[in-house]
């Protein structure tokens, strides 16, 4: 028996809408993919998960021995996490982190590897940690930008052009959080500076002042 199979509880921000990852499954798939935001709660309610392949549990900002637990440096089984990487409400890139811990299974890592680059997907493995790969490497640059603006360095338009020209990228960071939402750079930053109290991951006020903007438009 190959393939896997698809438990889903909330809403997934890694697969909103319909995907080749999603149609591929089976009902009698050897593996198991976890999606949705209660992810690591469908797991923990699932029979005897050492029966499969792999599991792999969709995963926000969190750690996955949040859900596996851990044992003094060991930890690891068949358990993986995974979170496809989306900036704010863009759509969600071809990217899909994995999560491994320092035990995990060399076959369940290459199962979960396999069904996600089957679907057409990208895959990138990192250890257990907040956050992840890109947010890590990123957020703390947005957050840089957006205090440039408030410091005046120089208009939003420039430090946009600025960086798409002298850099290379495709998009000015400013831009770019305008268009997916400050109010969820907020959020991840939040979580990853109460996780790793990093000053760098500390929400910049531009992105504090779009969440409580939200909060508030949301109970008027």
């Amino acid at each position: 028996m190959s393939g896997y199979r698809l438990l889903a509880d909330g809403a997934s921000r890694s697969f909103p809408e319909s995907h080749a990852l999603l149609t591929q499954a089976t009902d009698t798939g050897a593996g198991v993919i976890i999606l949705g935001a209660n992810a690591g709660q469908a797991f923990r309610s699932l029979q005897k998960p050492e029966q499969f392949s792999f599991v792999a549990i969709e995963l926000g900002t969190e750690c996955l021995g949040v859900h596996t637990g851990e044992q003094g440096g060991s930890e690891g089984s068949n358990v993986v996490g995974f979170a496809r990487f989306r900036l704010g409400e863009a759509p969600p890139s071809n990217l899909v982190e994995l999560v491994r811990q320092p035990g995990t299974k060399t076959e369940a890592r290459q199962g979960v590897r396999q069904a996600f680059e089957a679907a057409g997907l990208k895959v990138a493995e990192c250890g257990d940690f907040p956050g992840r790969i890109v947010d890590r490497l990123v957020r703390p640059y947005y957050n840089a930008a957006l205090r440039r603006l408030d410091e005046k360095l120089a208009s939003a338009a420039d430090l946009d052009t600025t960086l798409r020209l002298g850099l290379g990228y495709p998009e000015g960071p400013i831009a770019l959080l305008e268009r997916t939402g400050l109010a969820q750079h907020f959020d991840i930053t939040q979580r990853l500076y109460e996780a790793l109290g990093d000053a760098a991951y500390a929400p910049a006020r531009r992105a504090r002042v779009a969440k409580e903007r939200t909060l508030k438009q949301g109970s008027a």
